[in-house]
């Protein structure tokens, strides 16, 4: 991928996807989004809450690991907030419906995207 757009794009592709962001988790603030359904600039500021609480225990904890990634399972949604690795602060956001996804594909997916991230 050559771009943020062609990213958040690319993961719109996911069967069952609503919305994806990426986002800068230093700030909160949105680079890329697409898809709707979810107020994504208030998804991105709450999600950098959660990436970095689960940061801080972790560190409290004295775990000497990386997150892959943050799943949130809803009644009626997942929720995948992934860390990119070679981006440190970013993370993807991706939000499915629970009825029409396959959430082994959609985390291999996100990886894939991840991977071929460049900025």
């Amino acid at each position: 991928m050559s771009n943020l757009n062609e990213s958040v794009t690319e993961l719109m592709t996911i069967d069952g996807a609503l919305a994806v962001a990426l986002v800068d988790g230093g700030s909160g603030m949105l680079l890329a989004q697409a898809g709707g359904g979810v107020d994504l600039e208030v998804a991105a500021a709450g999600n950098t809450e959660v990436v970095r609480a689960k940061m801080k225990t972790m560190k409290a904890l004295n775990l000497k690991d990386e997150i892959e990634d943050i799943l949130i399972t809803l009644g009626k949604q997942y929720h995948i907030i992934r860390p990119v690795s070679s981006k440190g602060g970013l993370f993807f956001y991706v939000v499915l419906d629970r009825g029409r996804s396959n959430l082994a594909l959609a985390r291999r997916k996100v990886l894939d995207v991840e991977n071929n991230l460049k900025m």
